[in-house]
């Protein structure tokens, strides 16, 4: 037995060492980490916003929202950093992520706010509202037996009422041209996808067929829906293309870069991004691409940003594509999105983006100062920098594309053809009437009113002749003058083509939908006709 009794006293005394030091550690730990204030025990580790709270909530001489003020605060602390960071409250996130997922629930309509009544513009094809009955045309006066009209109705407030969880179901008053009684429709919400396509056509010229495709944003399911496009026009004849990224605001980086690997050589680099925290991440073409050899031209202006300076940046330093219109809005941060407990979550940016010649998107700006870096864009009005491009700064610094040619950075993407703004139609008539949407409502107006004979119409090129004949133009001064307007004889002539061909285009959609309306409006758009130029070239 004696040869045993050595090898168990020494195990015991490991264990017993290890539960005396386990302890001890985790004393030592609790006397690390916190500490007792006025009989409350806090975090050494807790910020001092989370100390003071804690003392307000504790001990403030009245009753205080803490929740409240943790927003603010949250906010403010965030505004502190870059432009595009941002603190999204747990009310808002769904909505803010809905619109870069795949679809969202909802009832199915594409409405517009006309004289504080809900209009719908149209009914999704396949949605719930289209299988209950409801038209394009109809009005929505209540939800839920509650009246839903009147000056406090927004779109922020329209969206937040109408979305909802899947299989629920909401009860809509619905208001009918020439149907004198009020319409009940009980609607059970469902997906409604997100489109990223907004129009697909081609354009002849000369020998070629050359196709357009109208990108809006980059979402989910934004590189299918592209690929899809691209592979329909060429069965449509397409054998080059204009890819339309005006107005598009950018969204999910790699979809953008599945995009542009459709168009590169292997080993091609698509773009990097470096940060402080954030290891340098490249990107580079496959060779798998479709359309490697095909040429392609890419419209961008003002508000062109984010992924869609990336894929323009892409293309313009690969030598693929050259880039028509105005200079780009500048976003090129990286933000993660990093989710509270609570459901909220912030918009963190941890790196910048970079094109291949090495130029960053990103226009300068100053942390924490919001304000001046939004006025920064109006400034490019004011500057003549939409119709000149003798009135841009450029970064003084040479980069260097694939083949060897000179671009400058400075933030954006400079085309390699400026097409400024045309003003020439322009007038204060015609600037006002846009600016109060009085051309949009005149639109809806005209054709709730003429949507028997209007829908018997299937092609834009159709309704437009008839638009045409129609000669509704006076009675769209009157419905100015109406709205206390007092419009010059001289700027309403002048003004008359611009006005006619917005008009005309807003009844076409609200008939036939974007795949009319898109080429209506770019076959006289300047930009759209270059493109065709240096295409047909």
């Amino acid at each position: 037995m004696k040869k045993y009794i050595l090898p168990t006293v020494t195990v015991i005394c490991l264990l017993v060492g290890f539960m005396v030091g386990h302890a001890l550690s985790n004393t030592a730990t609790a006397q690390q980490r916190f500490f007792i204030r006025n009989g409350q025990i806090y975090s050494q580790n807790s910020s001092k916003v989370d100390q003071l709270i804690d003392m307000m909530r504790q001990g403030y001489v009245d009753e205080i929202n803490t929740d409240s003020i943790t927003e603010d605060i949250m906010r403010d602390i965030v505004q502190k950093l870059d432009p595009h960071s941002a603190y999204i409250p747990k009310e808002d996130l769904e909505m803010v992520n809905s619109e870069l997922s795949g679809s969202f629930s909802g009832i199915g309509v594409q409405f517009s706010i006309q004289q504080d009544t809900v209009a719908i513009i149209a009914v999704i094809a396949g949605g719930p509202c289209e299988g209950v009955g409801i038209l394009a045309g109809d009005k929505i006066v209540t939800v839920d037996d509650s009246v839903f009209v009147g000056k406090k109705i927004n779109n922020e407030k329209v969206m937040h009422t109408l979305r909802g969880e899947k299989g629920t179901k909401v009860k809509l008053g619905i208001k009918r041209a020439g149907t004198a009684k009020l319409l009940h429709y009980t609607v059970v919400r469902g997906d409604i996808p997100v489109t990223s396509v907004d129009a697909k056509f081609t354009i002849q010229s000369g020998k070629h067929t050359i196709g357009f495709v109208r990108v809006n944003k980059f979402a989910e399911n934004t590189y299918r829906e592209f690929i899809t496009a691209l592979s329909e026009l060429r069965e449509q004849g397409a054998d080059r293309y204009i890819i339309d990224l005006r107005e598009n605001s950018g969204g999910y980086m790699e979809q953008a870069i599945k995009m542009a690997n459709e168009f590169l050589s292997r080993g091609d680099m698509i773009v990097y991004a470096e940060g402080r925290k954030y290891p340098r991440y490249e990107a580079k073409a496959n060779g798998l691409g479709r359309f490697q050899s095909t040429p392609i031209v890419v419209l961008i202006d003002d508000f062109s940003a984010s992924a869609s300076e990336i894929f323009a940046g892409a293309m313009q330093d690969n030598d693929r594509a050259q880039i028509i219109g105005r200079r780009s809005f500048g976003k090129g941060l990286v933000q993660q999105q990093l989710p509270f407990d609570d459901g909220s979550a912030v918009r963190m940016t941890v790196a910048r983006y970079y094109t291949p010649s090495g130029r960053c998107i990103q226009k300068p700006y100053t942390m924490g100062e919001a304000e001046s870096y939004q006025k920064s864009f109006y400034e490019r009005f004011e500057h003549g920098e939409q119709y000149s491009a003798d009135s841009i700064h450029q970064d003084t610094t040479t980069y260097y594309t694939k083949q060897g040619r000179v671009v400058h950075g400075g933030g954006g993407i400079m085309p390699d053809y400026f097409v400024g703004r045309d003003t020439s139609l322009y007038t204060p008539f015609s600037n006002e009437a846009i600016n109060l949407a009085y051309t949009y409502q005149f639109a809806y107006k005209y054709t709730d009113k003429h949507r028997k004979e209007l829908k018997k119409i299937t092609s834009w090129q159709d309704m437009e002749r008839h638009l045409l004949q129609a000669n509704w133009y006076p009675e769209f001064v009157a419905f100015c003058r109406s709205k206390d307007m007092k419009p010059e004889e001289a700027q309403v002539a002048k003004s008359r083509p611009l006005i006619e061909r917005l008009i005309n285009a807003y009844v076409v959609r609200n008939i036939l939908g974007d795949q009319g309306f898109f080429p209506l409006l770019e076959r006289d758009d300047d930009t759209t006709k270059k493109a065709v130029e240096v295409l047909s070239k």
